[in-house]
């Protein structure tokens, strides 16, 4: 893959070493260079065979500072809880009509959607097109709830999904360049406590084999992961 010229200005500039987090974060915040807010993001190999249904890592967190970016929520419920929704601040609301809008004109300017346990048997017919963009809701993902006012306000608060995909690795946002390094660090290990934590009981060996930060438009640099453990 051929790399432009900033970018590999921004890879003279890291070591071909293990980072340990401190040293990471702020040498990772010395590589902005885009004229926008870049996100911070977090990568981690693990020692899982997701083929396996209990290999298969994700689960929800609350990152303590957010992620910096606006999160667009679309929730599928009855009319007993459009208005819930709404004065949540939900950014779009509805039922059935929601569906087929996304059916048929292929609607998707959303983030997360949050439904009602009630409406999943007709959300089911957009199941083809919101799985493979992350965007079916779901029980494990705290997306399926009946207290939708609180679902919705996690949500636009730095709730986020994290997930293993079919090669092992998991791949979300942990911030914006516009962070403090504190802020930065507390979301990073927040993230990674979780991550620990979700260890399926049958992996054998070294479960978090690879960690890396960077940015949206900057090289990576790999974190010491014994380090990260004990931070």
């Amino acid at each position: 893959m051929k790399r432009g010229k900033r970018y590999l200005e921004l890879k003279k500039k890291i070591d071909a070493k293990l980072y340990p987090v401190d040293e990471a974060l702020g040498k990772i915040l010395e590589l902005k260079s885009a004229k926008f807010d870049e996100s911070v993001e977090f990568t981690c190999i693990l020692n899982v065979d997701p083929k396996q249904a209990d290999q298969n890592v994700r689960g929800v967190i609350t990152l303590p500072n957010g992620t910096g970016k606006k999160v667009r929520v679309l929730v599928f419920a009855g009319a007993d809880k459009l208005q819930e929704a709404r004065d949540a601040g939900a950014d779009y609301v509805g039922g059935e009509d929601l569906v087929t809008k996304i059916e048929k004109e292929g609607f998707l300017d959303f983030d997360v959607a949050i439904a009602t346990p009630d409406m999943m048997r007709i959300i089911g017919r957009i199941a083809k097109i919101l799985g493979p963009r992350k965007l079916m809701p779901s029980p494990k993902a705290g997306t399926v709830a009946t207290d939708i006012a609180s679902a919705v306000k996690e949500f636009k608060a730095g709730k986020i999904e994290y997930r293993v995909d079919k090669t092992g690795v998991i791949h979300t946002i942990i911030g914006k360049a516009s962070f403090s390094k504190e802020q930065l660090k507390d979301n990073l290990l927040t993230l990674s406590i979780a991550i620990v934590k979700a260890r399926p009981a049958s992996v054998k060996g070294q479960y978090l084999k690879k960690a890396f930060i960077s940015l949206t438009m900057s090289p990576s640099l790999r974190l010491n992961v014994q380090e990260l453990l004990k931070a």
